[in-house]
């Protein structure tokens, strides 16, 4: 079996960075989602909701970069055009959303697609003892799974 620089095994992690590139692709929409959602909120809940989405897209934002770096330090290299990003998508993408409710309620739809994709992440790079990259996966999933809980709560929905 060849390894890489890192001692880790280079198919197998040409497999793992492909599948970082598509969670790459798709924080990318989530992002633009959110920016989307920051701009055009409108009514009573703005001030605290127009907050909200600055914050959950400052934070796509760091995961974003890091999984770029983290797809640079397994040698490959990360997705960087809207084609490639279009492309990978599996996300819903908001179109004019400015209603809260509406708002909410895609981020709803957003997150667990996010995760779904973050937990192959997750099993593949505990199969090959990647810690690095399962440390980041283990982090994004529990961030999110919080903000899933939060945003539900404020929906009055069920998880």
């Amino acid at each position: 079996m060849k390894l890489n620089s890192l001692g880790l095994p280079k198919k197998e992690t040409e497999i793992l960075v492909a599948e970082l590139n598509i969670l790459l692709a798709n924080f990318q929409v989530y992002y633009q989602n959110l920016r989307g959602l920051h701009w055009n909120i409108r009514g009573k809940r703005f001030f605290d909701l127009h907050l909200k989405f600055e914050e959950l897209y400052n934070d796509s934002q760091l995961k974003v970069d890091l999984i770029a770096e983290r797809i640079l330090t397994l040698g490959g290299t990360p997705l960087h055009t809207f084609e490639a990003y279009v492309k990978n998508n599996r996300l819903p993408v908001g179109h004019e959303v400015s209603k809260d409710e509406q708002a909410i309620h895609l981020i709803l739809e957003c997150l667990p697609l996010l995760l779904k994709i973050e937990r192959v992440i997750l099993k593949q790079a505990a199969d090959i003892e990647d810690e690095g990259t399962n440390s980041m996966m283990s982090d994004f999933i529990a961030e999110q799974e919080k903000t899933i809980w939060m945003l539900s709560a404020w929906a009055e929905q069920e998880i």
